[in-house]
């Protein structure tokens, strides 16, 4: 069983409802696929198996626990929410170990998502739909307007770059503050810069 000293961290870290369901289901993956690593991403642990397996997590009043690839999972059973869910994860709301399908159910289950990663089935990929065009505020288009350079150059910049600047001078809670971010804007943009140019490497 290959374990994770973060995934011990946060399970003692967890309230005392939830130890005892996160180290269960925990035993339950390592006994249904032997194989599984474990890791934390986005906060919570993670359990690898040629891919992404499953995940748990714990709130203040409940435990989740969740496939990677749910959707392709077969549920004889029917107790994974992949539709229509009322909570995090793909059970119900956990709050103690009663709330679980059987052993047998979820070792199952971890069988079938590590199979379906031994195979490459992937999960489908989101279809993100674009944001529409925000309208430019009215002192930024007075403002570029008196300089060419940083006006041609705010058209040019990519749609999701001139909406970071419009929402950082739009989310200004001040006039000065919005005067200085214009005044900001207009000389980054002159540079051929983009709102977050600071933190972008190379």
């Amino acid at each position: 069983m290959t374990t994770d000293p973060r995934v011990d961290a946060y399970i003692a870290k967890s309230a005392e409802f939830a130890r005892p369901v996160l180290e269960h289901l925990r035993k339950l993956v390592h006994k249904a696929c032997p194989g599984a690593t474990e890791t934390v991403k986005w906060g919570m642990p993670f359990f690898e198996y040629s891919g992404l397996l499953c995940n748990m997590a714990s709130f203040k009043q409940h435990c989740a626990f969740g496939f990677w690839n749910a959707s392709k999972i077969n549920d004889p059973e029917g107790v994974l929410q992949v539709k229509n869910k009322t909570s995090m994860g793909h059970l119900e709301r956990i709050t103690s170990l009663k709330d679980l399908p059987a052993d047998k159910t979820i070792i199952a289950l971890i069988k079938e998502a590590a199979k379906l990663n031994e195979q490459g089935i992937k999960k489908p990929a989101l279809k993100r739909e674009p944001k529409p065009e925000l309208a430019v505020p009215s002192a930024l288009a007075a403002a570029l307007k008196k300089n060419k350079k940083a006006k041609a150059n705010f058209e040019q910049l990519p749609p999701s770059h001139r909406r970071e600047y419009i929402e950082w001078i739009t989310e200004a809670k001040t006039d000065t503050t919005r005067d200085k971010r214009i005044a900001t804007t207009v000389d980054w943009v002159t540079e051929g810069k983009s709102r977050n140019w600071a933190y972008q490497k190379g």
